[in-house]
């Protein structure tokens, strides 16, 4: 049986264009870690929970082979990494040019068959063959709803390029971005950025409109 790839099989949500386009994002479950700070920060809070976030995700996807068997499991092929991201005032978008002020939750999606009991599980796991602090790793579940969504090719810093594309649209169908302290600017990482050049990365942007 072939593992199930979320960006091939869920392309309306993982493989959008280059133009700006609207989508309805449904619910979905997430490992996350919450934290603050420049994620470019050598030894810093973002690589920290990096960490914790792959080794519980990869803990729940091996997780026949530890002797957990889940109700449901499937072989699947682990998603990319997500994040939300905010300043400290709570709105808006943004500032690239601040990144020590960056709020952010990152996220690996979990396979809807994934429990809270099945996520408790995958930390205690993690952290003894780790030897890694998982406490700070929770169970998220997103449920954005209505949003407007553009692929942006490039380095992170010329994001605002794509927004811009992005609040364009808005204006000309009639809807208005809505990033709130509850709905966050939404990035879906395509491209690893340790092996790829910043011209070349591929991050799906992702803002909560009405």
């Amino acid at each position: 049986m072939a593992a199930y790839d979320y960006k091939r099989e869920q392309k309306e949500l993982y493989r959008p264009g280059g133009k700006p386009e609207i989508v309805m994002v449904p619910a979905m479950h997430f490992a996350a870690v919450e934290g603050m700070g420049d994620p470019n920060e050598e030894g810093g809070a973002y690589g920290a929970a990096l960490s914790v976030l792959y080794a519980v995700a990869y803990t729940v996807k091996m997780s026949p082979k530890a002797g957990r068997f889940i109700d449901g499991y499937f072989p699947y092929v682990v998603p990319p990494l997500e994040g939300l991201w905010w300043m400290a005032d709570g709105a808006g978008g943004v500032d690239c040019g601040n990144k020590s002020g960056f709020h952010w939750i990152s996220m690996l999606r979990l396979p809807d068959f994934v429990t809270e009991g099945d996520f408790a599980w995958a930390c205690g796991e993690a952290a003894r063959k780790k030897g890694l602090d998982t406490s700070c790793a929770r169970f998220f579940t997103l449920d954005e709803g209505l949003c407007v969504q553009c692929l942006h090719t490039g380095s992170y810093d010329d994001e605002p390029a794509t927004v811009a594309k992005m609040d364009a649209l808005l204006l000309r169908e009639g809807y208005r971005k809505d990033i709130s302290q509850t709905r966050r600017h939404h990035e879906i990482y395509l491209s690893d950025p340790r092996r790829t050049a910043p011209e070349k990365r591929r991050t799906v942007i992702r803002h909560p409109i009405a």
